[in-house]
């Protein structure tokens, strides 16, 4: 039987709606609070490896965002010309039957997960978050912004890299830090020949990249250094993204001169946060970006947070105490998350100071060694 039946997330975000499909195939109640009036999901793509895919067959979604995404076997390590330098198959850590790679837009995955959620019947309140918390040996009282009050056994926070939570839990002295890089995205017709995803880098540093997503689409990305944290107008940002591409050329460059409408460009500056081990506070607890903010050089950002779900929905399953399940939780999910965020600082940091002493390839070599293993 498990530790909870009743449970809320804060945030319907990836990690939220994932959490929300654990914890309602395990038969426990489940709420969402979203502060958002509407689901606004910004139309950009993610890079679904092999451990992301795994986490979802383990929520029953796996099918459901194959049909919506582009599966793919494999990354292409290339020059800023695009000619290949090396080429790293991917593991199919979910069985034969599911890609090593899978494109996907964000709106995609967000629909299969909210559609999951839904029919697995976690109630949804939109327009509202946590105004005050207060918590009992066997409790939690929530106020909420509308004014509104409900109990609940357990508390999570998957509200993003600005938590609101994880400031009610720890004080504010926890916030994401600009690591002086932006990234900048944009979705392009896919050329029928790319079926794998590619990675362009300039020897000073800044890199791009190619991944599809559907059938039809791709998304180009470009990473680099954005000194001072800049706000760009909107109405440049084509001409902005389209400048920051010059270096590349090969698909990439023929691509970027496609970058035409500056309301399609989505740019962020890059922020990362980590809170200290361990992320709870008795019966309220974190997850994913709230607890880790990855930034994307690894492509690990989403899955970490999926896998976080996974483990939590887990734990709160098993008949025992809760702070059991909690450290156990920790266990399993914090010095993973934490090698990976500090490794993507790290390749961050040597893109904006180049390093002859850098080995980017051992230290991506380590961190898929250590995704594959086991949750």
């Amino acid at each position: 039987m498990p530790n909870v039946s009743k449970v809320l997330i804060v945030g319907g975000g990836i990690g939220g709606l994932a959490l929300s499909i654990g914890l309602r195939r395990a038969g426990i109640d489940v709420e969402i609070a979203e502060i958002k009036q509407q689901w606004t999901v910004y139309h950009v793509g993610i890079i679904a490896q092999s451990n992301l895919v795994r986490a979802m067959v383990g929520l029953g979604i796996a099918d459901d965002c194959v049909a919506a995404g582009f599966p793919y076997q494999g990354l292409r390590f290339c020059d800023a010309n695009g000619n290949v330098m090396n080429e790293t198959p991917g593991v199919k850590l979910a069985g034969p039957n599911y890609p090593a790679f899978l494109g996907l837009t964000r709106p995609a995955l967000h629909d299969v997960l909210f559609s999951a959620s839904k029919k697995a019947g976690a109630q949804v309140h939109l327009g509202v978050s946590v105004a005050e918390l207060r918590q009992s040996e066997s409790k939690v009282a929530v106020r909420f912004t509308d004014g509104s009050g409900r109990e609940y056994d357990f508390v999570v926070g998957g509200d993003g890299v600005h938590s609101q939570l994880r400031t009610m839990l720890f004080g504010d002295h926890l916030q994401p830090r600009f690591t002086g890089e932006g990234v900048w995205r944009y979705n392009v017709r896919r050329p029928p020949e790319i079926d794998y995803g590619s990675i362009y880098a300039t020897s000073e540093g800044p890199k791009a990249g190619l991944i599809p997503l559907t059938r039809e689409t791709a998304y180009i990305f470009q990473i680099g250094p954005e000194p001072g944290n800049p706000r760009f107008p909107k109405n440049e940002l084509a001409d902005i993204m389209r400048e920051r591409l010059k270096p590349f050329g090969g698909t990439i460059g023929e691509l970027a001169r496609g970058i035409t409408d500056p309301a399609l460009v989505v740019y962020r500056p890059l922020e990362s946060v980590l809170v200290p081990s361990p992320w709870y506070r008795g019966r309220v607890a974190l997850i994913g970006d709230a607890a880790h903010s990855i930034t994307p050089h690894l492509g690990q950002g989403a899955a970490q947070t999926v896998e976080d779900a996974v483990v939590l929905a887990e734990e709160l399953q098993k008949n025992g105490p809760l702070q059991d399940s909690l450290q156990s939780f920790m266990r399993r999910r914090f010095e993973r998350c934490k090698f990976i965020l500090e490794a993507s600082l790290q390749i961050g940091e040597w893109e904006m100071h180049p390093d002859p002493k850098a080995d980017v390839g051992s230290l991506m070599g380590r961190v898929a060694q250590t995704v594959v293993q086991p949750l």
